[in-house]
């Protein structure tokens, strides 16, 4: 089993799409660490604001593919769905 690391941005177009992600932002983090296998979870703003950086571990492509699956079905997911995602997954076959 080798775990699975999500690294990369979300890229917001507005100022409106930064205010979603500030205020859904919170919840869905707490949910993302409580998750069984994940390792750490993090996002953070960048220099630029409209660009958030997302770091994401997880223990193996199970506990991955589960987070996925909540994330789909989450508020979170629908408050962002239109905002850009540049994501690299690792350790996935």
């Amino acid at each position: 089993m080798s775990s699975v690391r999500l690294t990369g941005q979300l890229v917001c177009e507005t100022i409106e799409q930064v205010r979603v992600v500030e205020e859904n932002l919170p919840l869905h983090t707490e949910l993302s660490r409580a998750e069984r296998g994940c390792i750490s979870f993090e996002v953070a703003r960048t220099h630029d604001p409209l660009v958030w950086q997302v770091d994401e571990l997880f223990q193996d492509a199970e506990s991955f593919a589960a987070h996925q699956r909540r994330v789909a079905d989450s508020e979170w997911g629908r408050a962002t769905a239109g905002i850009e995602r540049r994501y690299q997954v690792d350790g996935l076959r």
